[in-house]
């Protein structure tokens, strides 16, 4: 059988820009599946995009990181807001609190809950689960995201690994192998190899050749590699703090028609989750 990848668009509904990019990955390009921001600006045209696009498969990407406010009041979540009721800007925040031992199980599925709502109510199959900076690889917040992915019947949640060298590599590295162990015990399914966080905001052709090229030598049968592309100069993104990330080179590799015969090159089909259902979890 030939091997399976699943390349997913993060990030839609941030900004109108993000979600035209989005939309032309999948049009012109090799992204199969998306995931959605609930707490987004541009939720609504991202929903407008899931139901005009019925073959790109649509996920959500839970928060609570980033720029953007959570669905539900500062007072019914507490543990997850900062004293003006933002969530923090890093995964970092999120680490340390659990740490603390101050994220309360409860705030997490009454937030997380509630985007998950927010994202089944665009009308279309939601295929898959995962977080905005992968914030489910930490314990507390994967048992509460794992509990929401049974409960809300969704079969599919992202497992992110790195191969950076270093602290952060080597910690992923533990998390990741506990989120399998969670994954594997709830009966969910999740690709048996992954790419994107090590290159994330940078992951232009080289990148992804060389992602691509690693994960061949490893042999897994299905691979998830997970993008972020958008529109380069959009003034939306300047209130954003990832200054560093390349919207336009990742688009760009994304249509770039080298890019699916790099892909069937190492030996890949395109697909989507649901055709995880045919490989062994």
């Amino acid at each position: 059988m030939r091997r399976l990848l699943v390349v997913t668009a993060d990030d839609l509904g941030l900004t109108p820009g993000i979600n035209a990019a989005v939309r032309r990955a999948h049009v012109e390009g090799v992204v199969t599946a998306t995931s959605v921001l609930a707490v987004g600006r541009a939720f609504d045209g991202a929903a407008r995009l899931a139901r005009e696009q019925p073959d790109l498969e649509l996920g959500a990407h839970l928060a609570l990181v980033g720029e953007d406010p959570p669905l539900l009041p500062p007072g019914r979540i507490p543990s997850l807001v900062d004293a003006d009721g933002r969530f923090p800007l890093s995964y970092r925040a999120v680490v340390g609190r659990g740490l603390a031992r101050r994220l309360d199980p409860a705030d997490l599925r009454r937030e997380l809950g509630a985007q998950l709502e927010q994202v089944r109510g665009i009308g279309v199959p939601v295929t898959h689960v995962d977080t905005h900076q992968h914030t489910h690889l930490w314990p507390g917040v994967a048992r509460v995201v794992v509990d929401l992915a049974r409960e809300f019947g969704i079969p599919v949640v992202r497992l992110p690994r790195s191969r950076a060298r270093g602290a952060v590599g080597a910690g992923v590295g533990v998390l990741a192998l506990g989120l399998g162990r969670r994954l594997r015990r709830a009966g969910l399914r999740t690709t048996a190899d992954y790419a994107g966080l090590d290159e994330a905001g940078h992951l232009d052709a080289a990148r992804f050749a060389g992602a691509l090229a690693a994960a061949a030598r490893r042999g897994a049968p299905t691979l998830e590699i997970n993008s972020h592309p958008g529109t380069p100069g959009e003034p939306g993104l300047a209130r954003f703090r990832w200054d560093d990330y390349q919207w336009g080179d990742e688009l760009a590799m994304l249509v770039d028609p080298a890019t699916r015969d790099l892909v069937h090159r190492h030996g890949y089909a395109l697909a989507g989750f649901r055709d995880l259902e045919r490989t062994t979890p």
